[in-house]
């Protein structure tokens, strides 16, 4: 192995200077695998072509890395890391992030780790912002990282049930039962930073991320504290830990995401973001004060979860056209509409992301912005001081876009400036609350919108709902009573012929029988008959009829076919359109 000359000596030079100082190659060479490099248009690193050319190896290429980022490499092979160190991060944090810890000094809180890769500083970022730490990384060798975090971290990780076992005899921690108003704010910080309790949020989250769940609950009852996390639209109880410890832990939260931990009166709204297993992650805080105590709501939003591709999201041929023709109009505004949770911004991210492309301009704005496209102007709408949708997009129109995304229409202000956006010739796309395509005409009305802007601009409505998909590991055919056959309006003779499935639940879907979720659609499309129906006042149903006439599939017929090819369930369907059809 090549000996590193001092890292200061290295910082911020060129990769080619870095191994020309470690005696590994010479400026001859340099020169030649550059122009290597040129004849293939550049789209090669450097540092695999000095590896391809057989002048270094993988190894020296990891040293020379981590000396251009100033950081040291570490050979992990020859330590004999303490117990008390290794303890600092907990098994599947190390795991997940590819750390492991290799020196501690408690009077600093400083801990040293090694990483297998030095483009990962996000993980030493994240340790700082989950565990505190003033953190130092040093670069290993990857084969010896792997066996040193299966030598040190071999037993199975720490369980949820064990940690809470362990919070429950730490005294220290015992010592705030029943005493939430009379903690001092020295008391509370350390509470905060207990490694208990550190370890216990840290287990929770890495948990649920892992899980894909959408939503974290903590929260606060009169004699109990629950968490619970949200995964495919379903809550799920973890285990609940003891209640005195819910301050702590909404403090610890309060700490990650730069909020006042001494404010305990008023809502409070953060974010912390994180790099899990390599994807960012950014978890939207939101504080409430309640009579118990502070709930506390994280949502998960993973940048790489979701596929953002109009053929990903569950739409049939016919609809996936219909939704093309509508997207690919000059001018108009498309609404998608659906309750909180039913994936209306993915629908409209997804359509953003299709027709991105350098000839076409993009501005979102939006409460959160969830996803973050390149090529795409985002705005962050901040109404508490005063930057609300309808000033932002005021604004917006001002920077000469061709598509405009509104995050939601709340109000006649906005639903007045996205009809004005439309009419001077650019494509709005928006959300609104509702319960099905036909029934936004009513709402956009009850705002105080007149029929002719209504008629003159809006081009589509998609309606849609997320349903379960069954497990495809245990997925099993049966024959439905009657009773859940009646429950979406359908007999006996209807089901004649029909294949029906459910999932009996395994290791792969946690016992759910789901895994996954998919869309279901209701696409409104507007023609002259159905605007003179809006012109003349024409009552939802008769709206709703007319759409039907034309070809419009309702979301408990789309429903339908899903359960007759196998996709998902009579009872999600179900749950999903009750109140559509009631």
């Amino acid at each position: 192995m090549a000996k590193l000359p001092p890292v200061q000596e290295l910082k911020g030079r060129t990769l080619g200077r870095i191994l020309i100082k470690m005696g590994l190659i010479t400026r001859e060479q340099v020169q030649e695998a550059l122009r290597i490099q040129k004849e293939k248009g550049g789209k090669v690193r450097i540092g695999q072509i000095f590896i391809e050319m057989g002048l270094i190896k993988e190894r020296d290429l990891s040293i020379a890395l981590a000396g251009q980022r100033g950081m040291e490499y570490i050979d992990i092979d020859s330590l004999d890391i303490p117990q008390d160190v290794l303890k600092q991060i907990p098994a599947q944090m190390a795991k997940t992030y590819r750390i492991l810890p290799i020196e501690y000094d408690s009077r600093r809180n400083h801990l040293t780790v090694a990483l297998d890769n030095p483009d990962n500083f996000r993980a030493t970022d994240d340790l700082s912002t989950l565990m505190g730490f003033t953190v130092e990384a040093k670069v290993a060798d990857p084969d010896a990282l792997n066996a040193a975090l299966n030598k040190y971290y071999a037993e199975e990780d720490e369980s949820l049930t064990e940690l809470i076992g362990e919070i429950e005899s730490d005294r220290g921690l015992a010592s705030l039962q029943g005493r939430d108003a009379s903690i001092d704010l020295d008391e509370l910080k350390e509470a905060a930073d207990s490694t208990g309790v550190k370890k216990l949020l840290n287990l929770v989250l890495l948990k649920a991320i892992q899980d894909k769940a959408s939503d974290i609950h903590f929260e606060p009852f009169e004699n109990e504290f629950k968490m619970r996390y949200r995964i495919d639209g379903v809550l799920y109880e973890m285990v609940p830990p003891p209640k005195h410890i819910a301050l702590a832990l909404s403090s610890r939260i309060k700490v990650m995401a730069n909020l006042d931990i001494a404010e305990r009166r008023l809502p409070q709204d953060g974010r912390i973001p994180l790099v899990v297993g390599g994807n960012p992650v950014d978890l939207r805080v939101s504080i409430l004060p309640t009579m118990f105590g502070e709930s506390v709501v994280l949502r998960v939003l993973d940048r790489k979860q979701v596929d953002l591709r109009l053929d990903m999201l569950g739409m049939t041929e016919r609809d996936l056209h219909i939704v093309r023709q509508l997207i690919n109009k000059p001018n108009g505004i498309l609404i998608v509409t659906g309750p909180t949770g039913s994936g209306k911004t993915t629908t409209l991210y997804s359509a953003l992301k299709e027709l991105n492309s350098v000839e076409t301009k993009i501005i979102t704005t939006e409460n959160p912005v969830e996803y973050d496209i390149d090529g795409l102007i985002q705005v962050q709408i901040r109404p508490e001081i005063g930057l609300t949708f309808a000033k932002c997009l005021r604004s917006i129109l001002r920077q000469d876009p061709d598509i405009v995304m509104v995050g939601e229409i709340r109000d006649l202000e906005t639903a007045e400036i996205s009809i004005q956006a439309s009419l001077t010739g650019h494509l709005v796309f928006t959300t609104l609350h509702t319960n099905d395509a036909p029934s936004t005409i009513a709402r956009l009305l009850d705002l105080g919108l007149e029929t002719f802007l209504v008629t003159a601009t809006l081009e589509g409505i998609i309606a849609q709902r997320l349903v379960r998909r069954i497990c495809i590991n245990c997925k099993t055919e049966y024959r439905p009573t009657e009773e859940q056959l009646m429950e979406l309006g359908l007999t006996l003779e209807d089901a004649e012929g029909k294949k029906f499935y459910y999932g009996r639940g395994c290791d792969m879907c946690n016992n759910t029988g789901y895994r996954g979720r998919t869309g279901i659609f209701e696409i409104m499309t507007f023609d002259d008959e159905i605007r003179d129906l809006i012109m003349n006042h024409a009552s939802t149903a008769v709206l709703r009829e007319a759409a039907r006439r034309k070809g419009m599939k309702t979301l408990r017929e789309n429903g339908l076919e899903l359960i007759y090819s196998g996709i998902t369930t009579l009872d999600e369907v179900a749950r999903e359109t009750i109140a559509v059809e009631a």
